[in-house]
């Protein structure tokens, strides 16, 4: 087989894959080619283990068969780019398809051309959003993509970490998972220097750097990674301590603020309590403005004093 034929082939395949249906007359005409070249090539794909479908008629038809064997996905370059570009947004901002849009951005941007990267990085620069002045800290969706895959991979990294009282230490640690709670970001991994579990803030992560080296898969601690990230915040000192009880079953908040779910404490059928603790007091404000329900809060002096304040500028502003 030719090299002119190959490409021609995932040429082909790569049509039949954005369409239920084509007619030849259509395939030779983004092709190139006859109609009789069509048929061939729809045998050739079809030796290959492809299950393309051919519909009766004069024009004729093709399309892919459903099934489980279904051929790799193929992408434009337009494509490839769009596709990389809209997982990264995600990755960034989406509540409750994050972490889906780093394992999906992780396979894809390990097999994107060189060519495509530089266009994805400089497209990617050049989009412009609305960013709140208080929105606090925002992890890098290069960071999170150099994560997710050593995640995924099992592979240890090296990083220089920042603590909240300013000191950047170098650290090396074994990935596990990536946790979004309450808007931050953080990497639950074994560091190989304490020789214990471990959270990292990603937005305190610096010049991260996979080491090649994979290790075995190491069990959480409970095998509930979603249970122990939540017992480790809730342990972290923060600035400000805010702690709701809401008046409503757990389920009902979880479903309506995912994010908040590492924070969320059930304490009976028809309560739980939400930890808002943080160390920036307008997240703490976006936090409790998210609950759909009534609550009393146990919080800090700062904290109930900003929040009268926020809510003093909101009669204000409603009459």
């Amino acid at each position: 087989m030719t090299s002119g034929m190959t490409a021609r082939l995932l040429r082909l395949l790569s049509l039949l894959q954005t369409r239920r249906e084509w007619s030849g007359a259509g395939l030779a005409e983004r092709l190139g080619v006859t109609v009789r070249t069509v048929r061939r090539d729809v045998d050739r794909l079809r030796e290959l283990g492809y299950p393309v479908d051919s519909a009766r008629g004069h024009a004729g038809g093709y399309r892919l068969a459903s099934g489980t064997d279904l051929p790799p996905l193929l992408l434009e370059d337009d494509e490839a780019v769009a596709v990389t570009v809209a997982l990264r947004t995600a990755a960034g901002g989406l509540a409750g398809i994050e972490e889906s849009a780093l394992r999906a951005l992780a396979k894809l941007e390990q097999v994107l051309p060189r060519r495509l990267r530089g266009q994805v990085t400089a497209l990617q620069s050049a989009l412009a959003g609305i960013v709140w002045e208080d929105r606090g800290p925002r992890a890098d969706p290069a960071l999170l993509a150099t994560l997710a895959v050593a995640c995924r991979d099992h592979e240890i990294v090296t990083f220089d970490y920042t603590t909240r009282h300013g000191t950047t230490t170098p650290r090396r640690a074994e990935p596990c998972h990536l946790v979004d709670s309450g808007g931050l970001w953080y990497l639950l991994a074994h560091d190989s220097g304490k020789d214990d579990w471990r959270l990292f803030r990603l937005d305190r992560i610096s010049d991260a750097r996979p080491t090649g080296r994979r290790v075995p898969a190491r069990p959480v601690p409970g095998d509930d990674p979603a249970a122990f990230v939540a017992g480790r915040l809730s342990s972290v000192p923060t600035r400000h301590r805010a702690v709701a009880t809401v008046h409503a079953p757990a389920d009902h908040v979880r479903a309506r603020a995912p994010g908040l779910a590492t924070r969320l404490t059930p304490v009976d059928d028809a309560t739980c309590r939400v930890d808002a603790s943080d160390d920036h007091l307008p997240r703490v404000a976006r936090t409790l403005a998210g609950l759909d329900a009534d609550y009393t809060l146990d919080a800090d002096p700062a904290v109930l004093d900003h929040l009268r304040r926020a809510a003093h500028r909101i009669l204000r502003a409603t009459g």
